[in-house]
């Protein structure tokens, strides 16, 4: 796995529909989705899930590849949690094949490619969000959706430009961790070799210099928020206005519709 696989928190500029949607209704649209996928409980729901996130990225033209190339770095994760539902998983009847002291059920093989179908549409809408949705559009849509946490004095504005600043970030971090990781192999340095434990020591004089880069990164943005007289979100105005048009409403009764869908198909009792 490269280091450029990790596609989390890039934006790519496009004017498809998805691209046009008002970011609060794509982060409402996340959220039903997210908890659509916890509510799928048959075959008929995932494939229905599924169809809906093959649509979204068709729509919004970010390609298939950029979602499979961001999704490997935790296909190690998804393969681990499929053997602990493979062979933790209890059934009735007898098992479908026994070794030492697993046995596997047809129930544990379903469970295993329930969560393994979660983990990936669930990973791969929220890689959609950061893909069609700017930081700065990101962070005002948080501020708004979180707005009423504000009479409780939560500051709402500080919450959410951390998290886009976060967010913002991650792929800087990993472009200079590039950079360190290049110019200490041409040093001699490998971090390819050995058993885990000494590539893991081997990871050393990379960390150190990447903090070092991170901390910079971080004064710099707060000396450049403090010369343009940055102090929080207290009147502050923005260049533009969030607005929701008919395709936000659009698009919301079509997640809501979803949603709906499959709580129906569990209901119903479908495969």
């Amino acid at each position: 796995m490269a280091l450029k696989d990790i596609t989390l928190g890039q934006y790519f500029p496009g004017t498809t529909i998805l691209h046009r949607l008002d970011p609060r209704a794509k982060l409402l649209l996340t959220v039903l989705y997210i908890v659509a996928l916890f509510l799928a409980k048959n075959a008929l729901g995932y494939a229905l899930l599924a169809a809906a996130l093959v649509a979204a990225i068709l729509i919004s033209k970010v390609g298939f590849k950029a979602v499979f190339r961001g999704m490997k770095p935790v296909f190690f994760i998804v393969i681990f949690t499929a053997i602990l539902n493979l062979l933790y998983t209890a059934g009735a009847g007898e098992p479908l094949l026994s070794f030492w002291i697993f046995r596997i059920y047809w129930e544990g093989v379903r469970s295993a490619i329930f969560m393994v179908l979660r983990i990936m549409l669930l990973i791969s809408c929220t890689f959609l969000l950061t893909y069609t949705t700017s930081p700065i559009l990101l962070t005002d849509a948080l501020e708004n959706l979180m707005g009423p946490l504000k009479k409780i004095k939560v500051p709402v504005h500080e919450l959410a430009m951390m998290m886009s600043i976060a967010l913002r970030f991650i792929p800087t971090l990993i472009e200079e961790t590039d950079k360190i990781m290049s110019a200490q192999k041409a040093r001699g340095a490998s971090f390819d070799s050995g058993n885990l434990i000494q590539r893991a020591r081997a990871l050393v004089p990379l960390l150190v210099p990447l903090f070092i880069s991170a901390f910079r990164r971080a004064d710099e943005l707060a000396v450049a928020m403090e010369c343009r007289c940055y102090h929080g979100g207290e009147g502050r105005t923005r260049m533009r206005q969030l607005k929701y048009a008919g395709a936000d409403y659009t698009a919301l009764v079509i997640g809501f519709t979803l949603c709906g869908g499959v709580a129906a198909l569990n209901l119903l009792g479908v495969f």
